[in-house]
């Protein structure tokens, strides 16, 4: 006798539309333009800032792979967990990466319709101006993967690590 319960987990949704296949062109000039803000970033940062921002895109797809990504750039499982609550956690983290998860929430939310300017001095303060302009180009790029990913239901679960959106 097995004292084993095999877990039903829910249905796997179909994704709404494969996107990425019916606008080649788009897909081909969103990878040139996240190709081209990651430069000059630190990886580790990079895949911080995208995490955060797919957290609050709920956009699962971008989570599953800014996860995988960040745990294969050397990334702890532990900082990862936190930056969901990193108000609360900012001991896990450098000055340079709240001040760029902060800058995060305020270009992903812009609810109030700008981006404070306390938020955005704080990151200049941290980063000099070529890098500023990079993280900000990060931060809107990853925020429109999110919207192609949450619109068009991308199904998480199946990326690998250096593999291309």
């Amino acid at each position: 006798m097995s004292t084993q319960e095999t877990a039903e987990y829910a249905p796997e949704h179909p994704a709404r539309l494969h996107w990425a296949q019916l606008a080649p062109e788009v897909y081909k000039a969103m990878v040139r333009l996240d190709t081209a803000a990651r430069k000059g970033l630190d990886p580790k940062l990079y895949e911080l800032v995208k995490i955060r921002a797919s957290q609050l895109n709920h956009c699962a797809f971008c989570l599953d792979m800014h996860t995988k990504d960040a745990l294969a750039a050397g990334e702890s499982v532990e900082r990862i967990v936190q930056l969901s609550a990193w108000e609360e956690s900012r001991h896990f983290y450098t000055e340079k990466e709240l001040a760029a998860i902060e800058l995060t929430e305020a270009i992903t939310v812009l609810t109030d319709g700008f981006v404070p300017d306390e938020v955005y001095e704080k990151a200049a303060k941290r980063f000099e101006e070529a890098e500023l302009a990079q993280l900000i180009a990060a931060i809107t790029t990853i925020n429109a993967w999110n919207r192609f990913g949450v619109t068009t239901r991308m199904t998480p679960g199946h990326y690998q690590p250096g593999q291309h959106q």
